[in-house]
């Protein structure tokens, strides 16, 4: 923790750097991924504060949307999409996930009953090689499937039918450092 601690220190010794994030953001791009902490959106994509809006869940769940019983991840998307206007949204799935793994091997998380309930949100259960440690098959495929629950989002499907929002499907690999997307041509991950 102290290193932490000590960066935290010499970080605000730098005022002039971030006086301007005062007047407000403007980010350009929802940034959808995992809670895990070898996932770090602004080192991925060398975004400075400001240019990403970031949610994060455990297995980069997007739940259904429901506007009886809102979640906090729906109002996160939906602040991103009509408040702050981004043009893009990126899901962003990772290898040797905990979550989709678990889901992949169906483990049981008895002893854990908000992750279980939490990852019944994944629907469907990812595909995959239950025996790969990088769970690469089962995470694509839930990135998928999150990108698709997106669009039953009603004013997702509003923006991305006016051509005023886009779409992304990105598979980041950890012991690489390699980020994948999704080419809906071929149906594959490609290198960007």
């Amino acid at each position: 923790m102290q290193p932490l601690i000590d960066n935290a220190r010499m970080f605000g010794q730098r005022p002039e750097e971030f006086a301007k994030l005062a007047e407000g953001q403007s980010p350009q791009v929802l940034f959808i991924t995992c809670s895990d902490s070898r996932v770090v959106p602004a080192l991925i994509t060398g975004a400075r504060p400001g240019e990403l809006f970031e949610l994060r869940t455990a297995g980069n769940i997007v739940p259904p949307y429901a506007s009886e019983h809102p979640t906090s991840e729906a109002a996160t998307i939906e602040y991103a999409v009509e408040v702050l206007g981004v043009n893009d949204i990126v899901v962003c799935g990772h290898s040797h996930c905990g979550a989709v793994g678990a889901l992949v091997r169906g483990d049981d998380l008895t002893a854990v009953p908000a992750v279980r309930d939490w990852l019944t949100q994944a629907a469907p259960r990812p595909a995959g090689a239950a025996e790969d440690p990088t769970v690469a098959e089962g995470v694509q495929s839930h990135v998928l499937a999150q990108v698709l629950r997106l669009r039953s989002y009603p004013f997702i499907d509003k923006k991305l039918a006016s051509g005023q929002l886009t779409l992304h499907a990105w598979y980041y690999e950890v012991h690489t450092g390699s980020v994948l997307t999704h080419d809906v041509s071929s149906d594959t991950f490609r290198a960007l």
